[in-house]
């Protein structure tokens, strides 16, 4: 099956609106029934008003699933999005007093229940670690339904017009997703027109665009100021329970060690025969490229995650079985690629926009272990199975390298030379490219006025050059690009959970190669069950790493050291 069966969710509309109407019924009595009265519980009583509590949100999940998936399959469906989204507030608004109250509780009270509700402990912790920025229940309920005419308003503005952008190219009318496949062709000439005409494209809309990024970091700073967060990262830093500190360490080691990017991009220049290496020509392929179809992916990711562990290799047949993956592009589909992870009582979504590319095995295999690692956190309760971004990142690239060991072993010397020179630039665009990401981030939001294109225009040159030295001329074309990534304006400082991961699994997939620690396997699959129940400083310890240190971050950079060591030598 190429296309998801969303039926395991709903059957119908009808299923839908019924759903729908129940979880707002249950939500207000369950109001009724608890608000002002969490304290009086006895520590079961409270725990079974937990579980209610959880299934309610577990039903507006679903509920919200299976809207967003209609509408990333079809973005022209924005108001049946918006209805759902407006509905399932009311529900939410009855819920807002839960977590609230229970940051309002005596201390001695909280840390009883805390302590009895086991399966619940880390959750529960995580709410009082964070009550300090929360707003008053009126406040509260003023944010949530601002919220749809706010940053995730904007989010789907900016979804819907860049699912509808068309770029003229060669008699032909391609989608973002198409005309970027253009800048892995093997001419020129070809990846040159391509960045033309897309920059074309992103300059016609770049006022709608600067716009949009504008109100995401003007509305972060407003949340900031009425919270209280110290700045513009602080809330994504606790949402991915880790320490601006680990960030910072990321970042300082991933800077030192730009020059592995300029030793790799001088290399290509002197392979492609080029006196200057431009922007368009990072991806131009080197040695004989390989192209997969989708069935052949299929194949390879299989024999692949089976090598490793069968429970990976059933995961991903099941998904390709039973319409898990909506495969190839089509109109007014969302661009890129994700895996949802929906709820318990049904399985993963995996959404991408394949067109039968090398990246685009890899990036099945990323979703892919995304989908592994949602399924297996099933096995946590569902107020626990979100993992913070800088874990959840991790299973992906872990899979990408799994699927990249496979095939490389099956190469020519010439196929392989091209494996290699876009392994590397892969993990460069999952690490390096996110850091400057981060940092231009940075820049953005730390200005308190509005700014205009150029001004953003000029930190993304800055903050990119800073990567490539002297190894990559960026055009003036590549000024605008800022403009089409998404995570700007879906998740602010989302990217450096990217990088963290890169190094994270380079680091863990060393480990397991080298065999010095014979239950790895174990460990792993144990570490992704537990999705977001505990800590990542507390998963990664089981591993025997400290994400704090510098000298973790260290390791990992070795790793890239030695595959960028293998392509020279090939």
């Amino acid at each position: 099956m190429t296309q998801w069966d969303l039926s395991v969710l709903f059957k119908n509309e009808n299923e839908l609106e019924n759903k729908m109407s129940e979880c707002i019924e249950k939500s207000e009595f369950f109001k009724k029934t608890f608000e002002n009265k969490l304290e009086t519980l006895s520590a079961n009583d409270f725990l079974n008003t937990l579980k209610e509590y959880e299934n309610l949100n577990l039903s507006l999940s679903k509920i919200m699933t299976y809207v967003y998936l209609c509408f990333a399959k079809d973005t022209s469906k924005g108001s049946f999005y918006a209805k759902y989204e407006q509905e399932c507030k009311k529900a939410e608004e009855n819920l807002l007093f839960f977590e609230l109250e229970f940051c309002m509780m005596d201390e001695e009270k909280a840390k009883e229940l805390i302590t009895f509700c086991q399966d619940y402990s880390f959750y529960l912790s995580n709410l009082l670690k964070n009550k300090a920025y929360n707003l008053s229940q009126k406040e509260e309920r003023i944010m949530l339904y601002m919220s749809n005419t706010g940053a995730s308003a904007f989010g789907r503005l900016f979804d819907e017009s860049m699912s509808s952008l068309k770029i003229s190219f060669e008699d032909q009318e391609l989608s973002e997703e198409e005309i970027l496949s253009k800048l892995y062709d093997h001419d020129r000439k070809i990846r040159k027109k391509a960045a033309k005409k897309f920059t074309k494209a992103l300059n016609k809309n770049i006022n709608l665009l600067t716009f949009i990024l504008n109100m995401i970091k003007t509305e972060l700073k407003n949340i900031c100021t009425l919270r209280g967060y110290e700045d513009a990262e602080t809330p994504r830093h606790l949402r991915n329970q880790i320490s601006k500190q680990s960030v910072d360490a990321l970042i300082k080691t991933t800077q030192q060690n730009f020059s592995l990017v300029e030793r790799f991009y001088k290399k290509k220049k002197q392979i492609l025969g080029y006196d200057t290496l431009k922007d368009y020509d990072r991806y131009a392929p080197i040695g004989k490229e390989v192209n997969f179809s989708f069935e052949e992916s299929k194949k390879i990711i299989l024999e692949a995650f089976y090598d490793f562990s069968p429970i990976f290799g059933d995961i991903a047949k099941e998904a390709f079985e039973k319409g898990w993956i909506d495969v190839y592009p089509q109109d007014k589909k969302q661009g890129g690629a994700f895996s949802h992870s929906a709820t318990p009582d049904t399985h993963p979504f995996i959404l991408l926009n394949y067109t039968n590319k090398r990246r685009d095995l890899f990036t099945l295999a990323h979703e892919l272990g995304h989908t592994i690692h949602q399924k297996l956190s099933y096995n946590v309760s569902f107020l626990n199975q979100d993992t913070p971004l800088t874990t959840a990142e991790t299973a992906s690239v872990f899979a990408e390298m799994l699927v990249f060991d496979y095939v490389k072993n099956k190469l020519k010397k010439e196929e392989l030379t091209a494996l290699y020179a876009a392994k590397i630039e892969d993990i460069f665009a999952t690490l390096y490219r996110q850091i400057n990401f981060t940092c231009f981030e940075r820049r953005i939001h730390s200005y308190k006025h509005e700014l205009d294109s150029e001004e953003i225009s000029k930190i993304w040159m800055e903050e990119s050059q800073k990567m490539f030295k002297e190894s990559v001329d960026l055009t003036k074309n590549y000024a605008l690009w800022w403009s089409y990534i998404p995570h700007f304006i879906h998740s602010p400082f989302y990217c450096y959970a990217y990088a963290y991961a890169q190094l994270l699994v380079l680091t863990l997939y060393g480990l397991y190669k080298r065999k010095e620690k014979q239950n790895f396997k174990e460990l792993y699959i144990k570490m992704l069950s537990l999705g977001g129940s505990v800590s990542p400083k507390e998963l990664v310890s089981m591993f025997g790493f400290d994400i704090e240190s510098e000298n973790f971050w260290k390791i990992g950079m070795i790793e890239i050291e030695k595959i960028i060591d293998e392509f020279m030598r090939l």
